[in-house]
């Protein structure tokens, strides 16, 4: 009997078609089933009352054939298999045990992916496929390899750019990957790989996450070194005083970290040159903060690369992500929304939860208008209204994910995307993206590497977040902000923390509302904060229903008793203080900085030394004493060495 066809389950057929084929098969077989018959080299074949005739080789369902004429994996297709599965006449006494539950694994022993060859591999995705998936082994991957387990007993490997689930043991026709057919088939040897690492470094783990690949990587690249000149070049002359004469070197740059494929500094890149052209236009976009910011990121990612050895290679640099990878039929998860404003431009990015990669996906929308969030609710993306989007659930067969994990749907008139309505609850998510136990996420936060080395993911740290209990509820006139303690099963307790925005006027007056109801979940983005967690919140799970507070109007409710706690973190103005000099600094230009910019450094630095920040503030003093009129390599060495000790300071308080 064909062992893959018995252990396909209904959850796996649903997996790999969709559920509501799976359901209108079974109806069809309930009321005539096909006449079956079985070749000698396994290909199953099925003839329906109807005429319709139906053939399965091995290989998976992709392989089969109907006569029906729909294309890709129809409901006879699934029809054969489940008809296969059912039990057949009661055999002897004898043969008993041969008898095999439908939908059910023969076998249980435990297996690992790792077991399939090259020579099978190369049959099954094709040698350009498996020539893809050697530059991105020589260039160096990571990934998270999950072993079967009673809860899931599935193996699979989550890639940068795709998660693969190996659904039938020993059977590579059955592996199915979220990238679209045909775009990403270097996936699946990237996948039977890790888990070979895997199975030689920890085979009795059951999560372990492995570097595969890159040794002969060089540490830094042509691509990076180009990038850390173009941003020492933005240092020494600055915002202010840079003119068009950049242009041809960033074109350079650009295309040497495509061409290495290094995704993050690529990022990077794009965000630095983003910030110039913004001060160019006098645009609201331009911060000083955020082009220091884009300038030490380039420092810090060299200095991890040369310094950490291959082995941090593809972390830091990205070098395992595609550009772009066209998702297959996916369902997105509205976990709310965040409006922003920038001048007279509104950004409405929406957080998606996409249950096959454990990720949470960011559509981004600007639309130039003074509309609020309430308005802007109606606006539609794809045909879906941004309210649907960000309270609700879609399934589109249109989607494609960046390396940051923005995801764009198609609007093209055969592009599908169809929206549900929300149950209210977000119990069934992927456990990646629920923190049941807020002390485990507070060591996960803590166990991060560094903000300016980490993957340039856009929703890296958004989690939903169950709620046991609220404790309290309290706003601070002032600062407009609204602060509430909430705790979880085991009483941990976090902050939800939410200021008022002009552009989303009745963020408040939702999360309020929420809080003193049945609230069940929050979503939001988490960080650590005055010594615990602090979550700014995204969405509430109430009842039957998903609040999304930036979306909804101001109802003008009384605010809840009692003025918030005042801040007493007293680190806060010291390093905001200190990264404001130092942004200027890039702002400025460090061949102009100002005569007084060395004295106002070492008051920053004494400030911060008498909180207890000893080495942040020596890597301040020791810069300030390199400025001069004439700075050299030392001085752009000092700056990214300053910059970095306090925005990680920062980062950490």
């Amino acid at each position: 009997m064909r062992a893959d066809l018995q252990a396909l389950t209904a959850d796996t057929l649903t997996e790999l078609t969709n559920r509501g084929l799976v359901k209108r098969a079974a109806r069809e077989l309930e009321r005539a089933a096909p006449e079956m018959t079985e070749d000698d080299d396994g290909t199953v074949r099925a003839t329906y009352p109807d005429g319709v005739t139906t053939t399965l080789p091995v290989g998976g369902l992709d392989e089969g054939t109907c006569s029906c004429g729909a294309a890709g994996v129809c409901r006879h297709v699934v029809g054969l298999v489940l008809a296969y599965q059912a039990p057949v006449a009661a055999p002897a006494a004898d043969d008993a045990t041969a008898l095999t539950s439908p939908g059910r694994s023969p076998g249980t022993e435990p297996w690992s992916p790792g077991e399939f060859s090259d020579d099978q591999l190369a049959a099954r995705i094709g040698q350009r496929a498996m020539a893809a998936a050697r530059r991105v082994e020589a260039a160096g991957y990571v990934a998270r390899v999950h072993r079967g387990r009673p809860a899931d007993p599935v193996p699979s490997v989550e890639l940068p750019t795709a998660t693969v689930r190996f659904l039938v043991p020993h059977d590579l026709g059955f592996a199915r990957t979220d990238a679209l057919a045909g775009v990403r088939d270097d996936v699946l040897a990237l996948a039977v790989w890790a888990f070979r690492v895997a199975d030689e470094r920890a085979p009795g783990e059951t999560d372990v996450q492995v570097q595969v690949g890159g040794a002969a990587a060089p540490a830094g690249g042509v691509g990076l070194d180009s990038a850390v000149v173009l941003a020492e070049a933005v240092l020494r002359e600055g915002a202010v005083h840079l003119g068009e004469g950049l242009a041809a070197d960033i074109a350079m740059v650009r295309r040497d970290l495509e061409a290495a494929r290094m995704r993050w500094p690529l990022l990077a890149v794009d965000d630095l040159v983003a910030q110039l052209e913004a001060y160019a236009e006098r645009s609201a976009r331009y911060h000083p903060e955020a082009l220091a910011d884009h300038v030490a990121e380039l420092v810090a990612r060299h200095r991890a690369v040369t310094n950490g050895g291959s082995a941090l290679r593809s972390r830091v640099l990205g070098t395992d992500e595609a550009s772009e990878t066209p998702l297959r039929r996916a369902r997105l998860d509205g976990l709310g929304a965040r409006v922003s404003a920038v001048g007279g431009e509104r950004v409405v990015d929406l957080f998606l939860a996409h249950a096959d990669s454990a990720t949470v996906l960011v559509l981004r929308r600007a639309y130039e208008t003074e509309d609020a969030g309430p308005q802007l609710a109606a606006r539609r993306v794809a045909g879906v209204t941004i309210g649907a989007l960000a309270g609700g659930a879609v399934v589109t067969e249109s989607a494609a994910r960046s390396a940051s994990r923005t995801v764009r749907l198609g609007t093209r008139r055969l592009s599908r995307t169809e929206a549900m309505t929300a149950r209210g609850s977000w119990q069934d998510l992927p456990r990646g993206l629920i923190a049941t136990d807020l002390t485990r996420l507070a060591a996960e936060l803590d166990a991060l590497p560094p903000r300016p080395i980490r993957a340039r993911v856009e929703a890296e740290l958004v989690r939903v977040v169950p709620v046991a209990e609220v404790r309290s509820l309290r706003y601070a006139p002032g600062a407009q902000r609204l602060d509430a303690v909430i705790a979880d099963a085991s009483g941990t307790t976090a902050v939800i923390s939410a200021v008022h925005a002009s552009c989303a006027p009745g963020r408040l007056d939702a999360m309020a509302t929420a809080l003193q109801g049945p609230v069940r979940y929050v979503s939001g983005s988490v960080r650590r904060g005055g010594g615990g967690i602090v979550i700014d919140p995204l969405g509430f799970a109430v009842e039957d229903a998903i609040v999304v507070p930036d979306l909804s109007p101001a109802d003008r409710a009384t605010p809840p008793a009692g003025p918030a706690p005042a801040a007493t973190d007293p680190l806060a103005p010291a390093l905001d203080e200190a990264l404001s000099l130092l942004a200027e600094v890039v702002h400025r230009g460090l061949q102009h900085a100002p005569a007084t910019m060395s004295g106002r450094l070492r008051e920053a630095a004494a400030r911060l030394r008498g909180l207890g920040l000893r080495r942040t503030a020596e890597a301040i003093e020791t810069f300030a004493g390199r400025l001069g009129p004439d700075p050299g390599e030392a001085a752009v060495a000092g700056w990214v060495d300053a910059y970095l000790r306090v925005s990680i300071a920062n980062d950490l308080r």
